[in-house]
């Protein structure tokens, strides 16, 4: 019988909370990038588009190490957070957690603009003549159209979370049974000579 051993069970669950908190985090912000990227006219939308894409095209490590040096205790914000509320973010499952949400963002963001992008306007215009603001407009039509999107935004974002290896390893370290997601495990174990996984 298959059975899992505690050590297995700690880096596990470590895994589904961080990837969990990281996609909770990031959603309300992925909605409202998206909302904005697929109906907003503004000044620098295109560089907004693409720093949301940037964790997809940069390497993983780069990305841990920007948010290292700016959630550092050196750095403006790092050093405010830990000044302020004793908050030292670095190197903790909060970091991971972090680390894991920015990389998945991107695919949370493209699959909720494309979502909204595909509602026919004509519907959002229907519910602003029969007398609703913008806010009910987007909670009551828009929202729910696009929950499709939403949701597979969410899913996509949920696994890139839950592989994320190379922004984590940077920003969070590898410490058991603080950090060590699965990934790490994973790695830390293929680093031990005669292991045997075929």
């Amino acid at each position: 019988m298959f059975a899992l051993t505690p050590a297995e069970i700690e880096v596990l669950s470590l895994s589904l909370k961080v990837a969990s908190v990281a996609v909770i985090g990031s959603l309300p912000v992925g909605v409202l990038v998206a909302f904005a990227l697929a109906r907003g006219r503004f000044p620098g939308r295109i560089f907004l588009d693409v720093l949301v894409h940037f964790p997809i095209i940069a390497p993983p490590i780069v990305v841990g190490y920007l948010l290292l040096m700016m959630f550092s205790r050196q750095s403006p914000l790092g050093g405010w957070l830990f000044d302020q509320f004793g908050i030292s973010v670095a190197f903790s499952w909060q970091a991971a957690a972090i680390a894991a949400g920015v990389m998945g963002f991107p695919l949370m963001v493209r699959s909720i603009r494309l979502s909204i992008e595909l509602i026919d306007r004509r519907l959002e215009t229907a519910a602003q003549t029969l007398g609703a603001p913008p806010l009910r407009v987007f909670a009551t039509v828009t929202l729910p159209l696009a929950l499709p999107g939403v949701l597979t935004g969410l899913t996509l974002a949920f696994a890139r979370a839950l592989g994320e290896f190379g922004a984590t390893i940077v920003f969070a370290a590898n410490i058991p049974g603080q950090t060590r997601t699965l990934p790490l495990a994973l790695y830390t174990e293929l680093q031990i000579p005669g292991q045997d996984f075929a």
